[in-house]
């Protein structure tokens, strides 16, 4: 993986679970606006919908440098839709990466062929 894939992942990876914070977040927001006088639905409405952006950009980049196929891509952004989402695709990508590491680093010590 050479080091333009891996920030484009690294940096999907460390906005998904911020941005699924803020998701939870306006969700317990939306509530609390419905059941009590307390509003903060504006902010943090705005503070998803950056964080969200983000995230889809990152995704996009991450995408088109990774090859991802359309399955994985999807999965992805599915997960970033979802309140809990972002937390499970952070835990993937992690995932992913190191094992990209570990196979840059196979092929280097010439263990693998690929």
């Amino acid at each position: 993986m050479d080091i333009k894939t891996a920030s484009a992942l690294r940096r999907l990876r460390l906005v998904s679970a911020p941005e699924a914070v803020s998701f939870l977040v306006l969700l317990v927001c939306s509530v609390l606006k419905r059941t009590t006088d307390f509003n903060a639905v504006p902010v943090m409405g705005a503070v998803h919908a950056v964080l969200f952006i983000i995230y889809v950009i990152f995704w996009v980049d991450a995408w088109n440098k990774t090859k991802w196929s359309v399955k994985t891509a999807a999965l992805y952004f599915i997960l970033s839709v979802l309140p809990t989402g972002g937390f499970f695709a952070e835990r993937m990508l992690r995932r992913e990466a190191e094992a990209s590491v570990i196979a840059a680093r196979a092929r280097k010590e010439g263990t693998v062929n690929a």
